[in-house]
Formats: structure tokens, C-alpha cells, sequence
């Protein structure tokens, strides 16, 4: 009876940490959002300012044509548009990691010229807002970047959102690198 007992608590330990694993690469790739409302912790993401030679429009447009108009082929590993309005989308981003790929599911507001709002609804946090600015300069166009990351479970939470955040500010910070490149090609031409 004692070995029967030891058999089912291991069997019973296993599926439970079976499932945690499970439950984990589920969360580490966007598709499980942990959302309890309890010990909620906020971290700023940015702020991040980039300089770009470029009109404010045509940075705008760089930033906004992917989502509001056709996506590229180019941006199709990154990029899947859900639903289309006027100035606002339902958007998935796939972000490459080691071995993965997280996903994300977001609201994307634009107000044209000066401003893009996102807004997470699935990811591996339950709360990331996030803005860029963009203002008018003698030499082109300042990109203002700035928003913020939200988890649950108190220190443990702060623990995966410091995680998150330095990832999630890298994948800004790439992005925000090609939006330059390509609105300062493009004012040239």
C-alpha cells in the first residue's frame, strides 16, 4: 500500500510539474496571459529619443503604412494584421528569441502626425502601454518613446517584468532603428 501511495504522489508530482513547464512556454511565447490582479507592480519601458532626419510625416508613414495599409512581405515574420479601422488596428508582432517566438496581440491607435499608442491585450505580461511621440525639429523629426510594463505576484512579478523589459525595450530599440533607416531613405528620394 505504501509503494502504491509513493507511485501516485509521484505520478501526481510529475503531471504537475509537467503541466507548469507547459504552462511557462506558454507564457514565454505570448500565448498564455497571467492576469490576476494581484500584487500588481509598473515599470516604465524608455524613455527612449531618437533624432531622425526625416519629416515628421514621412516617419508617421513609415510607421503606420505596415498596419494601415498593406502589410510588406518583408514584415510578415513580424507583423500579422487581425483588424483593420481608420486609425486602429488589432495587431499580432512576433518577436524571435533564442528558441521561440513570443507573440504579441495589441491595439495600435494612430493619431496622424504625432502620435502611435499601443496597447497589449495578450503577452507574457498582463499590462504594457506603450507611446511614441513624434515631434517637429529644425533637422527633421524626434521620436519620443515611452510606456509601461505591468505584472502580477508581487516580487516574483517585478522578477519576470524585469525579464520582459529588457527584452521587450531591445525589440523597441530594433524597430525604432529600421523606422530611421527606412524615413530617412525614403526623404531622400
Amino acid at each position: 500500500m505504501v509503494a502504491s501511495s509513493r507511485t501516485s504522489f509521484l505520478v501526481a508530482t510529475g503531471g504537475l510539474t509537467g503541466a507548469a513547464g507547459v504552462a511557462f512556454g506558454l507564457l514565454v511565447r505570448g500565448r498564455l496571459t497571467i492576469d490576476l490582479g494581484v500584487g500588481r507592480s509598473l515599470r516604465p519601458l524608455g524613455p527612449l529619443t531618437l533624432r531622425i532626419d526625416a519629416p515628421r510625416e514621412v516617419v508617421f508613414e513609415v510607421i503606420s503604412a505596415p498596419y494601415l495599409g498593406r502589410t510588406p512581405r518583408t514584415l510578415e515574420q513580424k507583423l500579422r494584421v487581425l483588424e483593420r479601422g481608420t486609425d486602429l488596428v488589432l495587431a499580432e508582432h512576433f518577436t524571435p528569441q533564442r528558441r521561440f517566438v513570443t507573440t504579441t496581440l495589441e491595439t495600435v491607435r494612430f493619431e496622424r502626425p504625432s502620435q502611435v499608442d499601443f496597447r497589449l491585450a495578450r503577452g507574457p505580461v498582463p499590462h504594457v502601454v506603450e507611446r511614441f511621440e513624434l515631434a517637429e525639429t529644425e533637422l527633421g523629426t524626434e521620436l519620443r518613446y515611452s510606456g509601461e510594463l505591468g505584472t502580477d505576484l508581487w516580487a516574483l512579478g517585478r522578477w519576470w517584468g524585469g525579464l520582459v523589459a529588457g527584452k521587450w525595450e531591445a525589440a523597441v530599440r530594433n524597430s525604432l532603428e529600421v523606422v530611421k533607416a527606412e524615413a530617412e531613405r525614403q526623404a531622400v528620394h
